[in-house]
């Protein structure tokens, strides 16, 4: 089973820039995006509905803004757009589909680096999804979460680590919150699981030739169940293209979808 999730910043944009194709090519089980920034209706075009996929959007009221999607090759017994929070499922940022006993989901948790009001918004998603999690994990599914957490875990996941201890995506209770989730609770970063090299990064500023020097955070994980910890079987960060200031994140299971 492969599985690669990507933030597109622009589903849109990343079509432009050739994503559609080599998606196409990577053969996986099942694509997700967060990011979008479009509407359903403005996602017609046959690019965006390749065949031998099925396709599925949860967008953002706000035009413009936030937003997820999965690609399907397998039609999903069930679909789940959004946590049941209204103030967090407005802005399009969970999807769930359910094929068998799996759960795969795109998720992108808010950034708060823009100002402090988002801060606080990251903070109650964060007290809000924790419990959430706990809950499913008890449910006997497999899950795979996929997704821009908008939080770098250890030190190794950042290149200046030093001086972004104070900056959202790097704070002390975020990490905390990682480290909860990880170590207090039956979630495993698959990514980490068979990787443990350095410079290993999702995502680059657009400032200062952060992509050219390699200065980057790595902010997108798969988020897996216990049930798939000794499934994992390699993972691999894709940069010989760009489609938007993320690389997509491929991980491949040992599991029959």
């Amino acid at each position: 089973m492969r599985i690669i999730t990507v933030n597109t910043n622009g589903i849109r944009a990343a079509e432009r820039k050739g994503f559609f194709p080599w998606m196409l090519q990577q053969n996986a089980n099942v694509i997700c995006i967060q990011e979008t920034k479009a509407q359903p209706e403005q996602l017609t075009a046959e690019a965006f509905h390749p065949e031998g996929y099925h396709a599925y959007f949860h967008s953002a009221v706000k035009k413009g803004y936030s937003g997820v999607a999965i690609y399907s090759k397998h039609q999903p017994d069930k679909i789940i757009e959004g946590m049941g929070f209204e103030d967090i499922d407005s802005e399009g940022r969970y999807l769930e589909v359910q094929i068998g006993n799996l759960s795969i989901i795109s998720l992108y948790l808010p950034s708060g680096s823009s100002k402090e009001e988002r801060q606080d918004f990251k903070y109650s998603v964060m007290d809000r999804f924790l419990p959430f999690l706990q809950e499913r994990a008890k449910d006997g599914r497999d899950y795979v979460i996929c997704g821009d957490w908008n939080i770098a875990h250890k030190e190794i996941d950042l290149k200046n680590w030093k001086p972004n201890q104070k900056n959202s995506g790097f704070l002390p209770a975020e990490r905390a919150w990682l480290d909860e989730l990880f170590y207090k609770n039956p979630w495993h970063d698959a990514f980490r699981l068979v990787n443990d090299e350095v410079e290993q990064y999702t995502w680059w500023s657009n400032r200062g030739q952060a992509w050219a020097k390699n200065v980057g955070w790595r902010i997108d994980y798969h988020v897996i169940s216990e049930s798939l910890k000794d499934k994992v079987l390699s993972s691999s960060i894709y940069k010989d293209q760009r489609f938007s200031d993320h690389a997509p994140l491929i991980i491949a299971y040992d599991y029959a979808i």
